[in-house]
């Protein structure tokens, strides 16, 4: 892979009609890779290098990346879907080519000059991820309740008439629910705990509502972990063997992806903000 420190430093000059959208930063990057990625404009994107880093970049328009026209479109969701695939697709070229942090989803500079600014700003948290990163993957695990795999209440007796029968029943099915729910939020818990141990770093995210995991039951765990390229089968045959000890909720192993959950270590900001930082 060729170093970019032989690619211009200052990439093209600012334009009053457009920003520059960060993807992510990484140590060097191929301009083959560059070439055939597309930006937020369709255009290929381009390296923005300074203090031994590169930003990858893309142009984007302030018709529609500018702050006001981005805290309009981020309430529309198919747009706010094609934006983050367009992102992602360029995250994802580059951490199959090396560690990457990724950058949060519009995150909108006015020119390169800002963006190298920031490089050399954070150079010394930024280089410390990208060692931190290097070899290691993201893989997430997500857990969804399995009905009728937690034990059931056993039918009320009693008198009273109908009614009060009725009235049972429904207390007994609330009782079960309940007692379904806490089973199976203490083996989601209990899955995590081991998945953490065999992990680099791990995170537990809130769990997804089912309209967009499309999932028919409910998620009640949605972890991320970073897992050493070298440690994957194990922690592959963990998942497996944690999904069989807890047999009340269905687990599901996802990735790799870029290291999204583990791009900074402070705690994260409010997803979809648009960041410009002082000079």
């Amino acid at each position: 892979m060729r170093s970019t420190a032989d690619l211009a430093s200052a990439g093209p000059a600012a334009h009053l009609d457009a920003g520059v959208w960060l993807h992510g930063v990484t140590r060097e990057v191929d301009p083959a890779l560059l070439a055939v990625t597309a930006g937020m404009d369709g255009a290929p994107v381009r390296a923005v290098p300074a203090a031994g880093l590169v930003a990858v970049v893309s142009t984007a328009p302030l018709t529609e990346y500018g702050e006001e026209a981005l805290r309009r479109n981020l309430e529309d969701l198919a747009w706010l879907e094609r934006a983050a695939r367009a992102h992602h697709a360029v995250v994802a070229a580059l951490s199959r080519a090396g560690a990457v942090v990724p950058a949060r989803l519009a995150t909108v500079h006015h020119d390169d000059a800002r963006v190298a600014g920031q490089l050399a700003a954070r150079r010394a948290e930024l280089t410390a991820l990208l060692d931190r990163l290097a070899g290691r993957d993201e893989w997430g695990v997500k857990g969804y309740v399995v009905p009728g795999a937690t034990p059931r209440a056993a039918e009320p007796e009693g008198s009273g008439g109908a009614g009060a029968a009725y009235l049972r029943r429904r207390r007994a099915q609330l009782t079960a629910r309940e007692e379904g729910q806490r089973i199976a939020a203490d083996a989601a818990a209990a899955v995590h705990a081991a998945l953490a141990g065999h992990a680099v770093a791990a995170r537990r995210h809130p769990p997804q509502d089912r309209r967009l995991s499309g999932a028919p039951t409910a998620m009640v765990l949605n972890g991320a972990y970073l897992v050493g390229q070298e440690a994957l089968a194990a922690f592959s045959r963990l998942v497996d063997t944690l999904a069989g000890r807890h047999p009340e909720i269905r687990l599901e192993l996802t990735g790799p992806w870029p290291p999204y959950s583990f791009a900074e270590e402070r705690p994260p900001e409010p997803a979809l903000t648009v960041r410009e930082p002082a000079c």
